[in-house]
């Protein structure tokens, strides 16, 4: 009994000593360490990501910027780019770009303006002389600088690259649209990714008779070096599931890590691969000749048949109509050659003479439109006749 009275004791008095220590303990500071926060992703980028388009790139050729325009290939019906200082003739080096409609009678471009940044602007040509130049107007928001203007065939659609508030690298690719009432363009859109990054992204053009885009960029390269990517111009916009991918796929497709991932199963790539390499000899024959008049006329029938003979048709009148589609190819021409020489005349032209040489030109020009919209229309009654011959086999 004296012992376990004794343990008790003890006990009672190293219980209060314990209890002291554990306080002493708890009021001693620990040291804090400092972890680093870790950095926050753009909010845009992130839901750009998740919005990313289904597009299937074709090709991708990387290339000196300084000769961006020539992994470009465009039928002479899409018009044309050109650098700045080139197509005015100047000596002072720019960054600004030119599209030039085809008819020649329509430019829009990229010129500094009094805030030292480059603007996008528009003029129009009468004769030898082009009329002054008028900044395009309702593209503000959001965009600081503006440049590599590409106008769609229906004069409507435009498409340029800028940077500023809206812009989630250097450069990004946007389209707007002409307000026909009062001659505006309303607020342009992001095009989003994959062509946006943030890195630069330039120089978006569609060939919409080879069906086949294009545009630039400097991602992933070195100093002076630029991708430019080939690819299938969408109908309509589609977007990844991302139940079906991981963050990882996502990012890649996002990024255009691999194009080899945006196949499929390679159909639409082969058929594409095949209008663009029928696009590249066109400009090799161009180039080597010198003469578009002499280039060989590749008639598209679908994604996987190209003629280039009337020969080779089978459906009934087809032969015969295809050469009255070459007749007006010929005559589309022989009307672009005598609108140049009436500008030239206007040029030279007294005053006086020049109210009926602007009638004339306006009349040629209506003429040449319409002729290119006829044009349109036989030839697509030219390939739907052919078509319904194919598809019954």
């Amino acid at each position: 009994m004296r012992i376990n009275r004794l343990s008790v004791i003890a006990a009672a008095l190293i219980l209060p000593l314990s209890v002291q220590a554990q306080k002493r303990r708890t009021h001693i500071k620990k040291p804090v360490v400092a972890v680093a926060a870790e950095p926050q992703e753009d909010p845009r980028i992130t839901e750009m990501r998740e919005l990313t388009q289904q597009i299937v790139f074709i090709d991708s050729t990387v290339i000196d910027k300084k000769h961006v325009l020539d992994a470009i290939s465009l039928n002479p019906e899409s018009g044309r780019m050109a650098p700045y200082d080139q197509f005015v003739g100047n000596e002072e080096p720019s960054d600004g770009f030119v599209y030039l409609n085809e008819m020649g009678n329509k430019c829009y471009f990229s010129n500094v303006n009094d805030q030292g940044q480059l603007w996008l602007y528009t003029a129009d040509k009468l004769g030898q002389e082009w009329g002054t130049p008028i900044p395009l107007t309702g593209i503000e928001e959001g965009i600081s600088s503006a440049n590599y203007p590409f106008m769609m065939a229906d004069g409507i659609t435009l498409y340029f690259a800028a940077k500023g508030s809206e812009s989630i690298g250097g450069y990004d690719i946007f389209v707007t649209r002409s307000d026909s009432e009062n001659g505006n363009f309303f607020k342009p859109e992001n095009l989003g990714m994959p062509f946006n990054s943030e890195a630069n992204d330039y120089l978006y053009a569609i060939d919409e008779m080879a069906n086949i885009g294009y545009f630039a960029t400097d991602r992933r390269q070195p100093a002076g070096k630029v991708c430019v990517y080939t690819f299938i111009p969408p109908t309509t916009r589609r977007t990844y599931n991302t139940d079906n991918f991981t963050d990882s796929q996502l990012h890649s497709r996002a990024d255009i890590t691999r194009i080899a991932d945006t196949w499929g199963n390679g159909k639409e790539r082969k058929t594409a691969l095949a209008r663009l390499e029928s696009l590249r000899n066109q400009q090799r024959r161009k180039t080597a000749t010198g003469n578009a008049d002499s280039r060989r006329i590749d008639f598209v029938v679908n994604d996987r048949v190209t003629y280039t003979s009337p020969s080779q048709f089978k459906a009934p009148d087809n032969d015969v109509l295809f050469k009255e589609y070459l007749s007006m190819i010929k005559h589309q021409e022989e009307l672009k050659e005598n609108l140049d020489k009436s500008r030239s005349f206007y040029a030279k032209a007294r005053k006086s003479d020049r109210d009926i040489l602007r009638k004339e030109i306006l009349e040629s020009e209506r003429q040449y439109e319409q002729n290119v919209k006829e044009l349109k229309l036989l030839g697509k009654r030219i390939r739907n006749a052919e078509n319904e011959v194919i598809n019954k086999k």
